[in-house]
């Protein structure tokens, strides 16, 4: 048995789309999967397959020490080289502007499984309940390890035990899934909202980003920590981080972008993109704490905040709002206003039907930036 695999025999290994593999199925599909596609070829390009292929060629690359490709099919980034020491190339989730192509080694994620699985409790009796598409690196990460521990890889929220989800995806999911455990929580910060549908489930929350893979992780409401080998420092008030599970290419301390404070014991408290933080009269906005309180709000169903210039104050905060049908634009900027300092509350305030995404389900700030111009 190839050490990707964490299973065997009859035990369930996936359950997507309507098609069902035991790991001794799996394993078989591994080996056709190598044979068919040339055991030389360069790379694999699972970007367009259906999932349960685009894990079987994933694992076909692991087996054989292969390239394997999982890119957003529609948005792929441009891609000069290929490391000669690549396993998996995949891009950034493009939250902030175009996708950008990454590399990995083998060893940059699977070294971070033990961790990982310390944090999460998952083992081989769970159903692992992936949210989004692979191309998405939490949700292919989530997949891959859950194979790497023996449990099963499902689409099925009856049969779930544990997800992985973003919190706005998560606040769908918990409903429909009644035998789940484990909500393991990533992309963006975990609101109160999201944390109360979720009472009685035990939540995982991980921070990191596609350049450098798990950075710090906790057990809610236990502060987030870094994990053990990773390393950070605050410059400017921005995390730096040196990590073992870094893409290939990254300089040894990779400036994450992120407004950060560090304190004892490796503890981390994250603020937001350092690129919107909103200067509004000489006081510090922070996007993302706007976005959380206005989350929270009746009649919201999605929040980006951004900055717009002003002759004055400098910037002052504009809410890009998607509304759930339960309340118009004046209830929530009332009830903001009970909620949010004068330098916080939005002046403009812009009503709109669906707000773009990611893959992964994250508000793509960047695009509304775009949008707003």
């Amino acid at each position: 048995m190839s050490s990707e695999l964490g299973g065997s025999g009859d035990q369930p290994a996936l359950d997507f789309e309507a098609r069902t593999y035991t790991y001794a199925e799996l394993d078989r599909a591994i080996d056709r999967w190598i044979l068919e596609h040339g055991p030389g070829a360069p790379a694999y390009d699972a970007s367009t397959l259906p999932v349960p292929d685009a894990l079987i060629c994933v694992c076909a690359a692991a087996r054989q020490g292969t390239t394997v490709i999982v890119e957003n099919p529609d948005a792929r980034p441009d891609r000069a080289v290929i490391p000669p020491s690549a396993f998996l190339l995949v891009a950034t989730s493009g939250s902030t502007g175009r996708p950008r192509p990454l590399a990995r080694t083998a060893a940059s994620w699977f070294d971070s499984f033990p961790a990982f699985t310390a944090i999460t409790g998952i083992d081989a009796t769970d159903h692992v309940l992936i949210t989004g598409p692979l191309h998405a690196t939490m949700h292919l990460f989530g997949a891959v390890h859950a194979l790497w521990r023996g449990a099963c890889v499902t689409d099925d929220p009856s049969r779930a035990t544990v997800v992985h989800a973003v919190p706005a995806v998560l606040r769908e999911v918990v409903g429909k899934a009644p035998k789940l455990r484990t909500a393991i929580v990533a992309g963006t910060a975990l609101d109160d909202g999201a944390r109360a549908l979720a009472d009685g489930i035990e939540i995982v929350e991980y921070y990191g980003a596609a350049e450098l893979s798990l950075v710090a992780a906790r057990r809610v409401p236990e502060p987030l920590r870094l994990l053990d080998g990773v390393d950070a420092d605050i410059r400017d008030g921005l995390l730096y981080v040196r990590s073992p599970y870094s893409v290939i290419g990254v300089p040894e301390w990779f400036g994450v972008g992120d407004l950060a404070e560090l304190g004892d014991d490796g503890e981390l408290t994250v603020r937001g993109r350092g690129e919107s933080a909103i200067n509004v009269g000489g006081t510090t906005v922070v996007a993302e704490d706007v976005e959380r309180i206005l989350g929270t709000l009746d009649g919201v169903a999605a929040a980006a905040v951004v900055g717009s210039p002003h002759s004055v104050l400098g910037e002052t905060v504009t809410a890009v709002v998607e509304l759930d049908g339960t309340a118009g634009i004046g209830d929530v900027r009332s009830r903001a206003r009970r909620m949010l300092t004068k330098e916080a509350l939005p002046r403009r305030w812009v009503p709109i039907e669906s707000m773009p995404r990611t893959a992964s389900g994250k508000v793509a700030r960047g695009r509304v930036r775009d949008w707003l111009a």
